[in-house]
């Protein structure tokens, strides 16, 4: 089905592109919304007379574009990550993880528009591009920066606990009778008997 973009929808497009969607998505989500029109006869007149306005929206997407990539360019991001005394990161620097430090800074990049030339697993330097409006993209530059870890936290307990299970797996007289359990004392032999006065 035919529509005209109303308004910017990431990454469908812009505001007066013509675009084909499936029949439920522009009747259920875009319609709806107001997001997009039918492509009739007069849509396409009203969006004519709107050709002004909409190509003055987009000149101003290019200026905003060219000066963020400005700034972005003149940046330098560092990202600390915990790391091993090799310098291998645990786990590993992602466009997520850049959006979120970008995001520290005042910079709200969606993280579908950053491009990693490969997935950072070491401490370092790298690139990063943000893709910015239409062909416009900056190049930043990334400082991973290591936070070792040390291990000697995670050494194995004591043996003491292994100690205490072995005591529980062999009970004493006392441990029944601290669970409420009755010691019943031992039986005399019958041997030891001794008869009462007068019976034989």
């Amino acid at each position: 089905m035919k529509v005209i973009l109303n308004k910017d929808l990431a990454p469908l497009g812009e505001e007066g592109d013509v675009k084909d969607v499936a029949k439920g998505y522009a009747r259920n989500y875009l319609f709806p919304r107001g997001i997009a029109l039918p492509y009739t006869p007069q849509t396409v007149k009203l969006f004519e007379a709107r050709k002004d306005e909409i190509e003055a929206k987009k000149a101003q997407k290019r200026q905003d574009a060219m000066g963020l990539k400005e700034r972005l360019e003149s940046l330098e991001l560092s990202i600390t990550m915990p790391a091993g005394a090799n310098g291998k990161l645990y786990g590993s620097v992602t466009a997520h993880t850049v959006a979120d430090e970008m995001a520290k800074l005042g910079f709200q990049i969606d993280r579908k528009r950053i491009d990693l030339a490969s997935g950072i697993k070491n401490v370092g330097k790298y690139k990063a591009v943000i893709r910015l409006y239409e062909n416009s993209q900056a190049e930043i530059q990334l400082n991973i920066i290591g936070q070792e870890i040390k291990t000697e936290a995670h050494e194995a307990p004591p043996a003491r606990p292994a100690r205490r299970r072995r005591d529980e797996a062999a009970p004493t007289a006392e441990n029944h009778a601290s669970e409420g359990e009755t010691i019943m004392p031992a039986e005399t032999p019958a041997s030891a008997e001794t008869p009462a006065d007068g019976q034989a």
